[in-house]
């Protein structure tokens, strides 16, 4: 079971972020996940939510800002003593940093039509040549999975689920050609799991912070523990 730092290492360090991304390498976590928006310059850029306010309190949306807007962003809104401007980082900045990785799930956040997905595949795609032995492509948006699928995505894919359909979500990750299913922590029992890798498809659990339950589960033979707290479950696990 790899334990896979959550948008970096999101309670020990400013999420999706270099220096959280830093900060994983430094403590020898070499597997990650984290979240990709396209600007409307067509920039890649790493940033859960689609507003600036809850990360660097700014009242703002992302896809009012530009490429040369970045450096203006500082997501250390509730990390006083963190040292370093934390600007919003590009996915290019970020594979610099993460390259050698064993495991980078790139999620990718919804967008509201399907020429959007198009597009934005289209530069996901070109900005991840040569990751594509490290890389899973995730989404909880069943379009940008069509789109990849289409366009003959040389990447492993995965479908993100929070929604209890049970073995509905497998049967969708297969005929999406994907190759994992990332299950929200409270619906991943045994059974669902077993069911899963029955399947042939691989599995990750988010987001898992207590340590009982990331024990439970890395019994249950998960593939990936997608946690906050990347050093304390390496430490205790």
């Amino acid at each position: 079971m790899q334990i896979i730092g959550h948008r970096g290492a999101r309670n020990e360090a400013p999420e999706n972020t270099l220096g959280g991304f830093k900060y994983l390498k430094e403590i020898g976590i070499t597997a990650v996940e984290f979240d990709v928006r396209q600007l409307k310059d067509n920039t890649l850029v790493i940033i859960h939510d689609d507003n600036l306010k809850r990360t660097t309190g700014q009242v703002q949306s992302i896809y009012d800002t530009l490429l040369e807007d970045l450096i203006k962003h500082d997501h250390r809104l509730i990390w006083k003593d963190w040292q370093y401007n934390e600007p919003t980082p590009t996915l290019i900045e970020t594979l610099k940093i993460i390259q050698q990785f064993t495991h980078i799930e790139v999620e990718v956040k919804a967008v509201e039509t399907l020429n959007e997905a198009e597009i934005l595949c289209r530069s996901l795609l070109k900005a991840l040549q040569g990751f594509e032995k490290n890389v899973t492509i995730t989404s909880f948006d069943e379009k940008i999975l069509q789109v990849l699928q289409q366009q003959n995505c040389p990447f492993k894919r995965g479908l993100l689920i929070e929604e209890d359909i049970k073995e509905m979500a497998i049967e969708k990750a297969l005929i999406l050609e994907c190759d994992r299913i990332g299950w929200m922590n409270s619906l991943a029992t045994r059974n669902i799991i077993e069911k899963t890798h029955c399947a042939g498809l691989k599995v990750s659990v988010w987001t898992v912070n207590e340590l009982e339950r990331a024990k439970e589960l890395k019994a249950y033979g998960i593939d990936g523990l997608i946690t906050d707290v990347p050093q304390m479950m390496k430490n205790k696990l």
